[in-house]
Parts: C-alpha cells; sequence; structure tokens
C-alpha cells in the first residue's frame, strides 16, 4: 500500500503536468494569434503602399512621367576636333505633328525657305532648331555639291567629318523602290528624293548630326539611306543656281567642292505649325540679288 508521500508526489506531479500543459496550450495560442496580427499587418502595409504608389492618397491624381520622344548619343569631342559642342536638345515635350520654317540665306541669292515635317523627323526637326538657337551654321560654308545631285551643308568644319557633340538615329529614311529586271529602279515609280527634298545625311550613315542635304534634282537610288526632315518650299532656284556651279577637288580625289564658296550667311527655324501647313508643296521663288 502507497504510502502518503507517495501519494503526495504522484498528486503534485500530475498538478504540475496540467500546468505545463495549460501554459503550452496558451503559448501556442498566443504565438498564432502573434502570426495572424503580424499577417494581418504585412497585408495592410502592402495594400497601403501599393494604394500610396498609385496615388490613392495624392491631393491630385498623379501625372504620368513624360516619355522620350527622342535620344540623342553622346560623341566624344576630344577624339574628332571637327565637333562643336553646344550641348543638347531636349528628350521630352518635342512637337510631333505640323511643321516648323526653316529659312537659309546664303550669299548666292533669295532665302530658301524649307518646312521641317515633325510628324514625320520631329528629331531632325529639334536637332535643327537647337542648332539654329546656337547659330551653329551661320558663317558656315557648304561643302559639296554631291554627285547625287544636292547641296551639302551643315558642316562647320568642312570636312565631312564635323558637328555637334550628339548624334540621332535615321527617322524617316523611304523605302526601296521595286527593283525593274535590270535591279534598278523601276522607270515611272516617284523617284526617293524628289527635287526640293531636305535630307540629313551621317558620317556613318545613320549617326545623324547637322549635316544636311538640299536636292536639285530627283535622285531614286536602289537603297535610299538619307533620313527625310522636309521639303523647299521657297527658293528652290537658288539651290538650283548653286547646283550648277563648277566644282574642283575636295582634297580627298573627289571633284565635288565648290569652285565659288557656297556661304550660309544665317539659318533660322520657327515656331510650329498647325498639321494643314504641311500640305505645300515645294515652290520657287525669285532670287534677291
Amino acid at each position: 500500500m502507497a504510502s502518503s508521500r507517495d501519494r503526495q508526489r504522484k498528486l503534485a506531479r500530475a498538478k504540475l503536468d496540467r500546468q505545463l500543459a495549460r501554459r503550452a496550450a496558451a503559448t501556442k495560442r498566443r504565438r498564432q494569434i502573434q502570426a495572424g496580427v503580424g499577417a494581418a499587418v504585412v497585408l495592410a502595409l502592402i495594400v497601403a503602399g501599393s494604394a500610396w504608389a498609385l496615388g490613392a492618397f495624392d491631393s491630385e491624381p498623379k501625372k504620368q512621367a513624360a516619355e522620350d520622344t527622342c535620344l540623342w548619343t553622346p560623341q566624344d569631342g576630344a577624339a574628332n576636333a571637327n565637333l562643336k559642342d553646344v550641348g543638347t536638345p531636349a528628350t521630352k515635350d518635342l512637337p510631333t505633328s505640323g511643321t516648323r520654317p526653316m529659312t537659309v540665306t546664303t550669299n548666292q541669292g533669295g532665302p530658301i525657305t524649307v518646312d521641317l515635317d515633325l510628324s514625320a523627323a520631329p528629331c531632325g526637326g529639334a536637332s535643327l532648331a537647337h542648332l539654329a538657337s546656337r547659330s551653329f551654321y551661320d558663317k558656315t560654308k557648304c561643302h559639296e555639291i554631291t554627285t547625287e545631285g544636292a547641296l551639302r551643308c551643315g558642316d562647320p568644319s568642312g570636312t565631312g567629318v564635323g558637328g555637334p557633340t550628339y548624334s540621332f538615329y535615321d527617322e524617316n529614311v523611304p523605302t526601296a523602290p521595286e527593283p525593274s529586271p535590270s535591279a534598278s529602279p523601276a522607270p515611272g515609280q516617284p523617284p526617293a528624293y524628289p527635287k526640293g527634298t531636305v535630307a540629313m545625311i551621317g558620317n556613318p550613315p545613320g549617326s545623324n548630326g547637322s549635316q544636311f542635304l538640299i536636292f536639285f534634282k530627283d535622285f531614286n537610288p536602289a537603297k535610299p539611306a538619307y533620313s527625310v526632315v522636309g521639303k523647299v518650299t521657297g527658293g528652290l532656284d537658288v539651290v538650283e543656281k548653286i547646283g550648277a556651279l563648277p566644282t574642283v577637288d575636295n582634297g580627298g580625289g573627289v571633284k565635288v567642292k565648290p569652285k565659288t564658296d557656297v556661304v550660309i550667311q544665317s539659318l533660322t527655324v520657327g515656331e510650329p505649325k498647325a498639321a494643314a501647313a504641311a500640305t505645300s508643296a515645294p515652290a520657287s521663288s525669285p532670287s534677291a540679288g
């Protein structure tokens, strides 16, 4: 028969076991509650953070960031001394419709007026406007009368490798014409570069800067390579007159340099105009003496 002391020990042990069991159960419940509360807090923070990011707590709706219209690739002026640093145009909020008037005044006659096509070549138009605002073209020479039938201008160094310390990619190169059996453009097709076309020319091709071509006769290559930026609206007779000037060797064995200097006295670009202005057709205007 168990002694009184043994029974007391068993009772005490049983009591301790019950207390430990209750404590374990309470601890488990507390952890479950804490885990639930923690999950709820995390979820609430996620929801609140998402709402904040979406502007739910803004006093005014959050405006979407403006996207880049044009990208300008830096060029190393230290590696090419013919490049001139005049800053870079803006990248955002550039006009992408309508036209901008460009006026080129040379020592060869009355002004040449151009409509820059902002819908087809917004970056070309933005670059020309930026450079004109910095007087980049003033007192520079058009250094070539090309064999393709265009006046090449826009390089202050006159070397063909000059320009600003940025470049931009082609954006409006005409599609290649349908070939004839002889692999030349089929007859009857409109030329890729009609007389009066203004196009950017890069060195290397596709890397445009400041240089441009003004065509004084139709040009229809098998593989167009120049980005069209606008068209002549007045003074085409002046361009044709310059195109008829005799040429001499440019120092590289090519007879394309005008024998008589063709100097851009000023080049200006006006404010954008409504899209309806883009329907103007190329026209010539009397030259000024």
